[in-house]
């Protein structure tokens, strides 16, 4: 699923005020990780992690290794923080 920009502008708009709900240190991605971006993920659909990782090809790995292995869709990413996206149709709508 791809999203349109207006759809990507009004996600970042709810996602401004969030706290990250995830952080990943310098173990990486641990299946506990993994573990708490599904639970996050399901629960509130839009979610902030952050990363603390002074490389920045290592914290674009692990962005994209997130994005695939949860089937969520990266919103914006700003230094160590990313917002990830995936609709639960459990859940109230959204977008």
């Amino acid at each position: 699923m791809e999203l349109t920009n207006p759809q990507k502008k009004k996600l970042k708009g709810i996602a401004h005020d969030l706290h990250p709900l995830v952080t990943i240190a310098q173990d990486g991605l641990k299946e506990s990780i993994h573990d708490e971006v599904d639970t996050a993920l399901n629960f509130h659909q839009l979610v902030k992690v952050k990363i603390i990782a002074d490389d920045r090809e290592k914290r674009k790995d692990f962005i994209d290794q997130l994005s695939k292995k949860h089937n969520a869709i990266v919103v914006q990413t700003v230094g160590h923080v990313a917002v990830f996206y995936r609709r639960n149709k459990d859940k109230e709508k959204i977008l």
